[in-house]
């Protein structure tokens, strides 16, 4: 469907040709050449750089091979015009029935279109989520989950097999202040009173429902018992019910995950043991003395012998200790093994979608699969900034339920599911997201979600209306309609623009960057609108045309047009196209 792919081969044809002709050397490499819009529109419609890549290996002036690769070019059915611009690049416009072409390309596709193969099947993992299970999501996980999600989708698009999953970290310090603060309810629970909760537990309300359940179902079974004793048992108790609060946050989300993996589960399992043992058995392991931590002060730091990973000889700033103090392992072997779990279980493509305040740890992971892999595993890590929350510009901070945080919950309730994915993927992970309750909700140009629903809602209601004018017209057989008739300059934008997509939704997967749909999507639904307001100014530009039937037909295959790419993108987002707004 990327039409860009097929230029781009009549290219490499033309290329093939010029070394036939002497032109250019035996054994030319023509990798680097590409075939992708021109930076400014008028200068045609696609631009290659061949003759600029290819001029220095074979001792040419890159404007002469230009002016080579032109001749062997202009003559290629549905190229208008071919040029040289600049140092050497050439420039190619299509005649405008190749566009016609492309509308009927995506007239049979529909919702589909955009889909390839790219991918070949290639296994990925994708990590997301992974929140510590101590509390209801937050909205900034929210973000995470979205990215990811819809992530999933697009590289699903474009034909790679993704298996979505989700890391509980219920082995480390965090789970055990869970299960200590779920102790605490479970005594107020029955009767006692606890006081102040202590620093560093977890206040939220959320776990007197944990409490209550344990007394419920144990009565003063744990009250005498030691901490050893109840600990197991509470930590397990409560991080089952937070994962159930979790799953159903999730759910509010539409977002499935395939697989939990339960770090606890991976260390019984004796992963880590595994893992330690290949990286000595790679010679990766040393026991030394680190440096004291570099730009700040630790009074209880003390310099003493552990056991160290080499990460530096895999682009990491220092070597990294597998060991406590105490003799456990630390949370990052426990991490090695996890991604050693994830390339055993037949992982090479691992993608981690983590909050940017994961940032420091990114170099250290990505060192650690490239060691533990044998460098056949790679780890690519997504950055998710925090979300700021308005009302009407005025900062919202708390949460009814959760008392210190906003969640997922909160604002699903006040938006809507798709609002909220939507807004989540509109701009760059990695730069920190402003989310206005009202501004959301409004139904002006500046709120894209509006923006671009409606153009799907309001290309149905054109299909609606000329279903009315006439009766006989099928909006689903429209592949015969006479698309030459299509010739306003923002007709044929727009044509252009819709068959771009295949090649954003490629680019998109490729980059891990699904905010650039939210742009195209936008883009396409301005030019829609605008072709919409231009027939209101002149009549013969309008959608339906009562005196031509023929041209109203061409219009509206261009409408289903609209409609397919919007729904496409939709889709990938994990939002219903609406057909009529309210």
């Amino acid at each position: 469907m990327n039409f860009f792919h097929e230029i781009r081969k009549h290219i490499l044809a033309a290329i093939q040709a010029l070394v036939a002709d002497g032109d250019l050397p035996e054994g030319t490499d023509a990798s680097r050449v590409t075939a992708e819009p021109p930076r400014d529109e008028s200068h045609g419609d696609i631009s290659t750089n061949a003759a600029m890549v290819l001029a220095k290996p074979a001792g040419k002036n890159p404007r002469e091979l230009a002016e080579k690769l032109v001749a062997k070019l202009q003559n290629i059915g549905l190229i208008a015009e071919v040029s040289v611009a600049g140092p050497g690049f050439v420039n190619i416009r299509m005649v405008d029935e190749f566009w016609d072409q492309q509308l009927l390309t995506i007239l049979e596709a529909g919702a589909d279109y955009g889909k390839s193969n790219l991918g070949l099947g290639e296994k990925i993992n994708l990590e997301y989520v992974s929140a510590n299970p101590t509390g209801p999501i937050h909205a900034g996980h929210g973000r995470v989950a979205v990215v990811a999600d819809v992530l999933a989708n697009l590289l699903e698009k474009v034909g790679y097999a993704v298996t979505r999953e989700y890391y509980i970290n219920d082995a480390g310090g965090q789970a055990k202040k869970l299960a200590c603060s779920s102790y605490l309810r479970y005594r107020e629970a029955l009767g006692e009173d606890i006081g102040e909760i202590p620093e560093g537990y977890y206040p939220g309300p959320y776990l007197k429902d944990v409490g209550q359940a344990i007394a419920d179902r144990d009565g003063d079974k744990w009250l005498s018992l030691d901490e050893e004793e109840w600990l197991d048992p509470f930590r397990e108790f409560a991080v089952n019910a937070m994962m159930s609060a979790i799953r159903e946050d999730l759910k509010l989300m539409g977002i499935t995950h395939e697989v939990f993996t339960s770090e606890m589960d991976l260390q019984r399992s004796g992963a880590v043991d595994r893992a330690v043992a290949d990286l000595e058995e790679q010679g990766l392991l040393y026991t030394g003395v680190l440096e004291p931590p570099k730009g700040k002060v630790v009074e209880d730091w003390e310099p003493r012998p552990q056991l160290l990973f080499k990460a530096t000889e895999f682009g990491d700033d220092v070597d990294r200790p597998l060991k406590k103090s105490d003799g456990t392992w630390t949370y990052f072997t426990g991490d090695i093994a996890y991604h050693y779990d994830k390339f055993q279980r037949g992982f090479k493509q691992m993608i981690n979608v983590w909050g940017a305040d994961h940032g420091g740890y990114v170099k250290r992971i990505v060192s650690a699969v490239n060691a533990i892999t044998r460098g056949d595993g790679r780890l690519d890590v997504i950055l998710s900034q925090m979300v700021n929350f308005f009302d009407n510009g005025v900062a919202v901070k708390m949460s009814k339920r959760a008392g210190t945080f906003v969640t997922v919950r909160d604002v699903i309730e006040k938006v809507g599911k798709d609002v909220f994915r939507f807004m989540m993927v509109s701009r760059k992970s990695d730069a920190h997201l402003d989310f206005d309750f009202k501004k959301v909700m409004e139904q002006t140009k500046d709120n894209p979600v509006f923006y671009v629903n409606y153009a799907h809602a309001r290309s149905h209601s054109v299909m609606r209306m000329a279903k009315q004018e006439f009766p006989d017209i099928d909006p689903t057989q429209l592949s015969d309609a006479p698309l030459k008739r299509l010739r306003d300059e923002d007709e044929i934008r727009l044509l252009k623009l819709l068959a771009g997509w295949p090649r954003q939704v490629e680019i998109a997967a490729q980059a891990h960057e699904p905010h650039r749909l939210c742009y195209y999507l936008y883009e396409v639904a301005g030019q829609f609108h605008m072709l919409w307001n231009k027939g209101k100014d002149e009549a013969i530009l309008r959608f339906i045309l009562p005196d031509d039937r023929e041209l109203t037909r061409a219009r509206l295959a261009m409408i289903k047009g609209v409609q397919a790419v919007i729904a496409s993108g939709l889709t990938i987002f994990g939002v219903e196209p609406v057909e009529e707004m309210h």
